[in-house]
């Protein structure tokens, strides 16, 4: 089966990032790898990721390796200053599951949205009473290398298409 829209894919890959400065490109360093001891699934057409990786994905199928980079510009863009929030420290208390390690600068803060949905900042500064935090993808200003290969493809259930994510051995519901 080829990768399309609604089907499950189970990758394995390395991914680079580099930055580019001055006019000049860094040399890629290795951010994660997603092995076969821990597999990368997603639900293609509702990943949440790049549009551009998906669209280099489309059409490959099990077996097959993949080399490809994402620019910045098709991967999560330029920083948004207006991401780059001050709030008060008190709302990051132990009482709601964080301790002062957590706080520190250059950490990220694992928090959810006012509708449940998962998200992180990153701590910039603490500033006494108040903590400078980034909300903008870990990944924003990157270019994206990324090399691997198809594990799995398969059609998805209408479980998994309803719920908008893979379910089973590598999915929401082990």
């Amino acid at each position: 089966m080829k990768i399309q829209q609604n089907s499950v894919v189970g990758l394995t890959y390395e991914l680079k990032v580099s930055k580019e400065e001055d006019g000049i490109e860094s040399a890629p360093f290795s951010v994660e790898i997603r092995d076969e001891e821990d597999p990368f699934y997603f639900l293609f057409g509702m990943s949440g990721l790049p549009e551009k990786f998906e669209e280099l994905l489309a059409g490959k199928e099990e077996g097959e390796t993949f080399s490809f980079l994402l620019p910045m510009v098709d991967a999560y863009g330029e920083a948004d200053d207006d991401l780059i929030i001050t709030l008060p420290k008190e709302q990051f208390s132990g009482d709601r599951g964080f301790s002062p390690e957590m706080l520190e600068e250059g950490n990220f803060l694992p928090l959810m949205d006012e509708n449940g949905y998962s998200m992180q900042a990153k701590v910039l500064k603490d500033l006494g009473d108040q903590l400078l935090l980034d909300f903008n993808h870990p990944l924003v200003g990157f270019d994206l290398h990324f090399e691997g290969n198809i594990l799995e493809v398969r059609e998805a259930t209408k479980e998994e298409l309803a719920h908008g994510h893979v379910h089973g051995e590598h999915g929401a519901h082990d």
